[in-house]
C-alpha cells in the first residue's frame, strides 16, 4: 500500500466516523455501546486493523451485546490524547501504547518496551505469570482505568536516518524521533528527541523538522512512506525488542459490566495480542523485501560498535534511576521486571537463541 492511497483510505474512513454520533454511549434493551478512541490511523497495516478488529471481535462475540465503535486519530479526540479520554469519560476504551502515557507515571513504559529490555514472549510471560499485570492494574487505578495487553510488533528497527551512521558522533544534536525510556537513551547519548503520533512523522522528516525517525517496522513504515524521505534504514535495535500495545478501559464502567462482557473484553485482547504479532511477523518480511527492491532502501543489520555501547551505558542509567525512584510504586514495576528479564532471559538465550544461531550455521534452506 502507498502513502498516498493509504492517507486517501483514511480520510475517507474517517470522514465516515466523524459523521457517526458523539453522544454517550447507548444502553438500549440491554445492549450497551461503547466509544474506543485509538492512536493510529484508520485502516494503518497492523495496528490500526487490529484495533478495528478488537472492537469487532468484541462486539461479534457479545452478539452485540457490548457493541464498540472505533473513532482513529483525530476523529475525536488527537491521537496522544486518547488515554485522557478515557480518564475524563469522553469515551470508554481507548487502544494505544502505555509508553505514550510516561509523563503520567514512568512505570508505564515497561508495559510497552524498554531498550535492552523484554521480548515479546518475555513480557507477556511476566505481564500474566510473574505478578506484572496486578502492578499495572496499580499504576492504571490512579486514573480510574484498567490496561490489557492488545497486540505485539514484536523486535521493531532502528529507524530512518538521511545519512548513514558511522560512529556516535553522527548522533549529537540529530532530531530524532522515538517515544519511551528508549528516547531517554538517544537524548543522553546526544540526540534531541521528540515523540509525535505516527500519521505525523513524515511530514516532519519531509520538512526537514525531523533527520531521522522509528516508528514500527517495515509493515508499517512502508505504508507511511518514510523511504520517500530517508534512504538508510536500521532493521535492528535495542530500543523497543518487544513492543506491546494495550486496550485501557474505564475501570468503574468495565466492573458494572456482566461478567460474560468482561471476559469476552479481556480474552478479546489477549486473542488480539497474539494476532497481531502473527500479522506483523508475515508481513514485516515482505514489506522489507518491498523497500529494498522497488524503492532502493540501503538497510543496515546494526548500529556501530560504538553507538551500541553507549546506548547500553545509557540505558542502565536510564532503568537505574527508575528502579531507584522516590515514587514506591514505580520503583516496584522497575523492580519486578528487572527480576523478570534476569529470569526470563535464562530461557530466551539458553534454547531459543542457541536454537536460532545452529539454525543459521548448519541448515540452509535455499537448497531445498
Amino acid at each position: 500500500m502507498d502513502r498516498r492511497s493509504f492517507l486517501r483510505t483514511s480520510t475517507v474512513g474517517g470522514a465516515a466516523a466523524a459523521a457517526s454520533t458523539l453522544a454517550a454511549p447507548a444502553i438500549a434493551q440491554g445492549r450497551i455501546t461503547w466509544r474506543m478512541v485509538t492512536t493510529w490511523p484508520r485502516n494503518f497495516p497492523g495496528l490500526g486493523v487490529g484495533a478495528q478488529r478488537l472492537a469487532d471481535r468484541i462486539t461479534a462475540a457479545s452478539d452485540g451485546q457490548l457493541t464498540v465503535e472505533v473513532f482513529s486519530a483525530g476523529e475525536m479526540v488527537p491521537a496522544l490524547q486518547s488515554l485522557d479520554a478515557v480518564i475524563d469519560g469522553t469515551a470508554e476504551m481507548s487502544h494505544g501504547a502505555a509508553y505514550y502515557w510516561q509523563n503520567k507515571s514512568t512505570a508505564l513504559s515497561f508495559f510497552t518496551g524498554v531498550p535492552f529490555g523484554m521480548t515479546s514472549r518475555e513480557l507477556t510471560a511476566w505481564v500474566r505469570y510473574l505478578g506484572g499485570q496486578e502492578l499495572w492494574d496499580e499504576v492504571y487505578d490512579q486514573f480510574g482505568v484498567q490496561g490489557f495487553l492488545s497486540g505485539d510488533t514484536g523486535t521493531q528497527t532502528g529507524g530512518w536516518f538521511k545519512n548513514e551512521l558511522t560512529s556516535l558522533a553522527d548522533i549529537q544534536g540529530m532530531r530524532f524521533r522515538t517515544p519511551g525510556l528508549g528516547g531517554q537513551v538517544w537524548q543522553r547519548m546526544g540526540a534531541s528527541v521528540t515523540n509525535m503520533a505516527g500519521g505525523e512523522i513524515f511530514q516532519a522528516l519531509q520538512s526537514g523538522a525531523l533527520d531521522a525517525a522509528e516508528f514500527v517496522g517495515p509493515y508499517n513504515d512502508l505504508a507511511l512512506g518514510f523511504y520517500q524521505v530517508c534512504q538508510h534504514y536500521y532493521t535492528s535495535s535495542f530500543n523497543e525488542p518487544g513492543l506491546a500495545t494495550e486496550i485501557v478501559v474505564d475501570k468503574a464502567k468495565y466492573q458494572a459490566l456482566p461478567a460474560n462482557l468482561q471476559a469476552i473484553v479481556k480474552d478479546v485482547a489477549q486473542a488480539e495480542y497474539d494476532q497481531v504479532a502473527s500479522d506483523f511477523y508475515a508481513n514485516d518480511p515482505r514489506a522489507l523485501r518491498t523497500l529494498v527492491e522497488d524503492h532502493g532502501v540501503i538497510l543496515h543489520s546494526e548500529f556501530p560498535d560504538d553507538i551500541m555501547q553507549a546506548a547500553a551505558d545509557a540505558a542502565k542509567e536510564v532503568l537505574g534511576g527508575v528502579i531507584n525512584s522516590d515514587d514506591d510504586l514505580t520503583s516496584r514495576v522497575g523492580q519486578s521486571f528487572l527480576d523478570a528479564v534476569r529470569l526470563l532471559r535464562t530461557r530466551t538465550e539458553g534454547t531459543d537463541q542457541v536454537f536460532t544461531t545452529a539454525r543459521s550455521r548448519f541448515m540452509d534452506y535455499s537448497d531445498l
